[in-house]
Formats: C-alpha cells, structure tokens, sequence
C-alpha cells in the first residue's frame, strides 16, 4: 500500500495544468483552501494570499520547479510512468474530497484521462470542475435538491445497473447502462429531491458547474439514506 503524500482533514483543491476558469479556482478554493498542483498545474498561477502546499507529478510538464522551491512549496516527483499526473495525486492525497480544476476542457485525450482516473479510484470522493460542468462518480446513494429543469447527464465508464433513480424527467431505476450502449446523458431533473444509485461505481454524474457548493457539501458529508 502506498503511503499517502498527504493527508488533509478538510476538502483539497487539486489544480491541473489544463484550463483553469478563475471564477471556477475561486469557487473551489473556497470550499478547499488546501491547494495542490498536479504536476504543470504547479504553474497555474493562485489568487493573492494563497499557495500551493505541494506539487506531485513526473515533473514532465511543470515549467519552473526552482520558483516553486524558493516560495516553499514542497515538489513530490512520482516517476512511474503508469498512471497520469491526476491518477498520481489521487493515490497520493487523502482527504474526504477533492475538487479538481483544469480537467476538463481542452485536450480531449486528457478529459477522457481524468475521467477514467475517476472510474479507476472509486475510494476517492472526486468533483472535476469545468467552465460549464462538473463531474464526479456516483456513490452508493447520491441525494441532492434540484430545480426542474436542471441538466442531469449520466455517463456510464463500464455495464452498470440502476437501483435508485428519484426526481428525473426519465427515470433511470432498473435500466442497465453501458458506454457502447444506453447512455443517459441530457437528463433534467423533475425539481425537489434527485436520488442516484446504481449496481457499481461506473456511473459518472455529469451536473451544471453552479451546484458545486451542494455537491460538495453532499459528496464530503454523511452518505444520504
């Protein structure tokens, strides 16, 4: 077993080297003050006040380690070559969630990467956060308030099953998903109460960007009845 890096007992901001929309940093920063670069996300420059408490990666991307170094910034270099950077620091941090930006957009061989990575780590509670979206895997049982209307996109990573499906314009419970077959994605939820569960951790949730501050709070807190 590999010995975590780091061990956090609140929420993590893990910043990659893709897009970084500052309002989307900002959101997550203020939810997840600790702050971890993911190899070339290490660049990405922080709001004033804040720092990176380390930056884990092969170092193949990071463009100045030595600036780093001199603010004080801890450099973890994880030289397998096996897994990504984002696969790295998610064996590497423990912590009850970890938000992500500069994940998602740009590069799709490197969206799909992080999604997979998500998928590959169901232990870790992970919120990929893009200009447009969000994304996490789905736990056991996910329960959030929604408005009708509100996008609900559901992509499976693998065969899975539903089991709970409550609050969706087109339920979901007792479908069976694949990603060479049924998809769910551009669902809407009916408003009031959304329940997810499905048969195994495969499902990816795909939301709108501004439910960050609920997902979080649902995803880092006691796991829904």
């Amino acid at each position: 077993m590999i010995e975590p890096l780091l061990r956090a007992p609140g929420p993590v901001t893990l910043v990659g080297g893709g897009a970084v929309p500052p309002e989307r940093l900002a959101a997550a920063l203020a939810l997840a003050p600790v702050v971890v670069g993911a190899d070339g996300g290490g660049d990405v420059g922080l709001p004033p006040g804040t720092e990176f408490r380390m930056v884990i990666g092969d170092m193949d991307s990071l463009g100045d380690p030595a600036a780093l170094r001199a603010r004080g910034v801890a450099l973890h270099e994880v030289a397998e070559q096996n897994s990504t950077d984002l696969e790295k620091c998610l064996y590497s941090i423990e912590a009850p969630l970890i938000l992500g930006v500069g994940f998602l957009g740009g590069r799709l061989d490197h969206h799909l990467a992080a999604m997979n990575a998500l998928v590959k780590y169901p232990g870790r509670r992970v919120v990929l956060i893009g200009r447009e979206d969000l994304c996490f895997l789905c736990p056991p049982v996910f329960a959030l308030e929604m408005a009708a209307g509100e996008r609900v996109s559901l992509f499976p990573m693998g065969p899975v099953t539903g089991l709970v499906g409550e609050g969706l314009r087109w339920p979901v419970q007792g479908l069976r998903f694949a990603p060479d077959g049924r998809i769910g994605t551009s669902n809407a939820a009916s408003g009031g109460r959304l329940r997810l569960g499905f048969d195994a951790p495969r499902m990816l949730v795909i939301l709108p960007a501004g439910t960050l501050d609920a997902v979080a709070e649902q995803l880092a807190g006691p796991r829904p009845d």
